[in-house]
């Protein structure tokens, strides 16, 4: 079957170079019965490449399923694809066959292989080099002649590294792999695409197809798309629905884009800054904490300088003197003495006095003086990256799925980053 014919059998649109050699590498494996690794961001059509690969293949005419390793809960992923004896756990009540059992003969795709707990990577590792599998409570072992298509959004080698992901199971896995690209690296195909999901749109919903203007469209080629050909086809249905004009120009498709992508780190409100003067929101965010640092030890200059006036007031004076006081004692400092230095070098007390309410100078004591301490921070982006990303580590307690979305990164950026600061797990 030629490659036309696939992309027309299975609706695949576009003719990028990436696209093509997925599709062509797909066809040439699928006569054989070698395991394949499907490699691609969320999106990308990664179960249409198992769909072609099986319905290319010899088993064509045997069962096909689809599974998502990361939507079976770990307690009975075993018992889902192994099968299970009755009594063998509780509420096993009878027996029952697992896929790998039922799909003998036929391909099972698993999904989010990455998202397999340990113990049944090694139970799956087992079936791919033997046929070979027990169901859960038996001592019988069983034979299973299925193929195996496995995808991942994930860099596995790196889960492997971490000790997340068995790595001879990995390199069993990837005896052929298939990356799939993304919409963003293949833009010459985005334009396709939409034309696509708006026609198929106007005719569900029984209206005019939209079109876009020159800006609209130069706009929609260069948005990232983080959700890859799923986003698009969602856009295009809102569009299809909510728009009130059958031409798209850029102020309107503007109102179906989200405004910020990939990044979830807080924008300023005002103080923007110049265009170019910062890469990313995190560095504002950085901006923002020195500032606030700035502010904290002007204040307490200030203080100081209060204290060390005879022209200000008994009351304000008295004022300042309990603020800054609790400050240095919330902070763990002690209060230590104005201390001036003579000629000679050694340090000598001089008195200080402050006015009364009633005009009369009072003399403060050396404990009652408090010397500004301004601490030097460090301003050192690596540094206070590190910090916050073992900080974002401690509050989700090491679940780096959280802490990515805490620090506003991909998981990926995460990974690399640990490694790169050689921060060990939390």
């Amino acid at each position: 079957m030629d490659l036309q014919s696939i992309k027309n059998r299975f609706g695949i649109i576009g003719n990028a170079p990436a696209l093509n050699f997925a599709l062509n590498t797909a066809v040439q494996v699928a006569a054989t019965d070698l395991t394949v690794l499907i490699v691609g961001e969320s999106g990308v059509g990664k179960e249409v490449i198992s769909q072609i690969i099986h319905a290319s293949s010899s088993r064509k005419h045997n069962p096909f399923i689809a599974l998502n390793c990361g939507a079976i809960p770990e307690g009975t992923i075993d018992s889902e694809l192994f099968g299970h004896e009755k009594g063998a756990f509780t509420g096993a009540v009878d027996g029952r066959k697992g896929y790998f059992e039922t799909v003998n003969g036929g391909t099972i795709f698993l999904d989010e292989i990455g998202e397999m707990p340990l113990g049944t990577q090694a139970r799956l590792l087992r079936v791919l080099e033997t046929g070979e599998f027990i169901r859960v409570g038996s001592s019988k072992v069983q034979k299973t002649e299925v193929r195996v298509i496995a995808a991942t959004n994930r860099e596995l080698l790196e889960f492997a590294e971490k000790g997340r992901f068995r790595q001879d199971l990995y390199y069993r896995l990837s005896t052929v792999p298939i990356r799939m690209p993304a919409l963003r690296d293949r833009k010459e195909d985005i334009l396709l695409l939409f034309r696509k999901f708006v026609v198929d749109f106007a005719e569900k919903y029984k209206t005019t197809p939209v079109q876009m203007d020159e800006e609209a469209k130069s706009m929609l080629v260069n948005y990232p798309f983080p959700g890859n050909v799923r986003e698009l086809k969602n856009l295009a249905e809102q569009i299809s629905v909510l728009s009130t004009s059958l031409t798209i120009n850029g102020t309107a498709l503007k109102k179906f884009l989200p405004e910020k992508t990939g990044n979830r780190m807080p924008m300023l409100a005002s103080d923007a800054p110049h265009q170019g003067e910062f890469s990313n929101e995190r560095e504002i965010l950085y901006k923002l904490f020195f500032d606030m640092k700035k502010d904290v030890t002007e204040l307490k200059k200030m203080f100081v300088e209060i204290l060390k006036n005879p022209s200000i007031s008994g009351a304000a004076a008295s004022f300042a003197k309990e603020s800054l006081a609790n400050d240095f004692h919330m902070e763990g400092h002690e209060p230590t003495s104005v201390i001036s230095h003579t000629k000679m070098g050694h340090p000598t007390h001089q008195p200080t006095y402050i006015q009364s309410p009633n005009g009369q100078p009072v003399l403060l004591k050396d404990e009652d003086i408090l010397q500004h301490e301004e601490i030097e921070e460090t301003l050192n982006i690596m540094v206070i990256e590190k910090e916050l990303i073992i900080k974002a580590l401690k509050k989700h307690k090491g679940k780096r799925k959280d802490a990515s979305i805490e620090l506003g990164i991909s998981e990926r950026t995460l990974y690399r980053k640990l490694k790169e600061y050689d921060i060990d797990d939390l």
